[in-house]
């Protein structure tokens, strides 16, 4: 549905920090599935860990968060997503976050987000990370769409 270069076209973020490899899914206003292929040469696993490498938590969780800002600004009008390149989201809360399973490179990491609640620029959503259809990670994030 949306590839990387799509997905720049909507977030500000850039390697190293984008986290959304593909979307996959997305229903405007209700879910979106998107994935990060984890891969070796990625730069946080020069330090988690050496010799043991394993793909950080909050990574996940701001991977999960990325693609909710892709579902937060594909579920606006068609206005608000032309003014989207002013507009950034941002972190309110994070609750409920659970860690189940360790994620390693060469995992495909796939992103599972429903809308809990929305109302006005806030946006409360229910994330899951899955590795092999396995649960990896969860998390109820809150973000903002705030201007620049």
């Amino acid at each position: 549905m949306l590839d990387v270069v799509e997905i720049q076209k909507i977030l500000p973020h850039r390697y190293p920090f984008l986290l959304v490899d593909r979307v996959v899914e997305l229903e405007k206003g209700k879910s979106v599935k998107a994935y990060k292929n984890v891969s070796i040469s990625e730069p946080v696993f020069e330090g988690h860990f050496p010799g043991h490498p394993i793909y950080p938590g909050v990574m996940i969780i701001e991977g999960m968060a990325q693609a909710g800002g892709v579902l937060a600004f594909l579920s606006s009008s068609e206005e608000e997503q032309e003014a989207a390149k002013d507009k950034v989201v941002y972190f309110m809360s994070i609750d409920k976050a659970k860690f189940r399973n360790p994620v390693r490179p060469g995992d495909k990491l796939e992103y599972h987000l429903e809308v809990i609640k929305h109302r006005g620029s806030i946006w409360v959503l229910d994330g899951k990370a899955y590795v092999d259809g396995n649960l990896v990670a969860e998390a109820e994030l809150k973000a903002m769409i705030v201007d620049k």
